[in-house]
């Protein structure tokens, strides 16, 4: 429970503060920024959970995340300026 406490109030601080910060960047930044701390907080909640090292999960997961947040963002940019 105290994992699940640490998570919660994790995500709640690292989305309070990317939804200070993104009003001047692109969809393709925006995704990108969000889609590494998502990642990262699933990475590092799945690494504890399951035993392993909770700072590779979380380093592995904000690099796919990432990366698919960016790729996503770029198609929403490229989407809206057609």
């Amino acid at each position: 429970m105290k994992i699940f406490t640490v998570l919660v109030l994790s995500c709640v601080l690292v989305f309070g503060a990317l939804g200070a910060g993104c009003t001047n960047m692109s969809k393709t930044q925006q995704g990108a920024l969000s889609g590494a701390a998502v990642g990262a907080a699933a990475g590092w909640g799945v690494s504890a959970l399951t035993g392993g090292s909770a700072t590779t999960g979380a380093l592995i997961g904000g690099g796919l995340g990432a990366l698919a947040g960016g790729v996503h963002g770029n198609n929403q940019e490229h989407r809206h300026y057609r």
